[in-house]
C-alpha cells in the first residue's frame, strides 16, 4: 500500500469532519470515489461532499428505482432529497442537501 498523500490526507480529514458517525463501509466507499480522477481537480471539501450525496443516492433512497421507472435524473434526485437528508442527519453530518445546491 502507498504511502497517503496529501490529497488522501485532505479527503481523509474532510470525510471525518463532514460525517462523524458514518459507517466504516461507507466511509470508505465515499473516500475511494472522492479520490477519483474525475472529482482530483476540486478541493477536497467539495470532491468529499459530492462523492458523499452520490453514494447516499445510489446506496440508501430510491434514485435507481425512480431511474428504471422512466424518472429523469433531475426529478429522481428531487425526489430522494429527504430520503438523502435523512441519510445525512443519522450520520450527524455537518451540512444537508438543499434543494436549490447544484450538483
Amino acid at each position: 500500500m502507498r504511502a497517503p498523500t496529501n490529497r488522501r490526507r485532505a479527503i481523509a480529514k474532510a470525510l471525518t469532519a463532514l460525517l462523524p458517525l458514518a459507517p466504516y463501509a461507507d466511509m470508505e466507499k465515499i473516500r475511494a470515489d472522492a479520490g477519483r480522477a474525475h472529482l482530483h481537480n476540486l478541493p477536497p471539501t467539495i470532491a468529499v461532499w459530492l462523492a458523499t450525496i452520490a453514494h447516499i443516492r445510489h446506496v440508501h433512497t430510491d434514485y435507481e428505482k425512480l431511474l428504471a421507472d422512466g424518472y429523469d435524473r433531475d426529478s429522481a434526485r428531487f425526489f430522494v432529497m429527504e430520503q438523502t437528508n435523512i441519510v445525512l442527519t443519522r450520520w450527524r453530518a455537518t451540512r444537508l442537501l438543499e434543494d436549490d445546491e447544484e450538483e
